[in-house]
């Protein structure tokens, strides 16, 4: 793996606060309110997303709202390609029937991680709907999938990484753009005759 150095902060903990704040108030206010919500997060960084979301959620409403984890290695269209993936637990503790499954995940890229979480949620039974919650959406699509809950729009070059940091998992939380070394390295010019 190429070494990478931090390009830019794009978001601190205080942001991705309000941010997770603000779409639980539009997960709210677009489902009438959390009686046929349950969330659904995506390991590793999505579910926990998802379980702030619920937070917020349970403070705003004064009800919980079933959150689920969802692992979709084996969904994966390139899990071929990989030797041995690495398996998490999938935990969905409540029946998605009539329910509307908000997918939670940290960063929205390519869309295939999506796909893939749809086509699994889809094997625990027909959902009302399916909607989408992601604090970074950083463009790049491939397949024709978008968000409809945003905590931020991060412009980036596609090489480089997006990297969301939480503080239960990683000791605080912040939003990094990192850059491979690569990108900073300068290419030495000859000098010029006749200066």
């Amino acid at each position: 793996m190429p070494t990478e150095v931090l390009k830019a902060t794009v978001m601190t903990a205080d942001d991705v606060e309000r941010s997770l704040r603000r779409i639980s108030h539009e997960i709210l206010e677009a489902n009438g309110g959390a009686e046929h919500v349950a969330l659904v997060g995506i390991v590793t960084r999505g579910n926990r997303v998802a379980k702030i979301i619920a937070d917020n959620i349970e403070e705003i409403e004064g009800k919980p709202v079933p959150v689920g984890t969802l692992d979709i290695s084996l969904y994966r269209d390139d899990v071929a390609t990989k030797l041995s993936p690495v398996l998490h637990k999938t935990d969905i503790p409540f029946n998605v029937e009539d329910k509307t499954v908000v997918l939670v995940d940290d960063v929205l890229f390519t869309g295939r991680t999506i796909r893939a979480a749809m086509d699994a949620v889809m094997d625990f039974g027909r959902p009302r709907a399916i909607q989408l919650a992601v604090l970074v959406d950083r463009g790049h699509r491939e397949l024709p999938i978008r968000a409809d809950f945003v905590g931020k729009n991060v412009p980036s070059a596609y090489g480089e990484r997006v990297s969301v940091r939480l503080t239960e998992v990683d000791g605080e939380t912040a939003v990094d753009i990192l850059a491979s070394i690569d990108e900073f390295e300068t290419v030495e010019l000859d000098p010029l005759v006749g200066e």
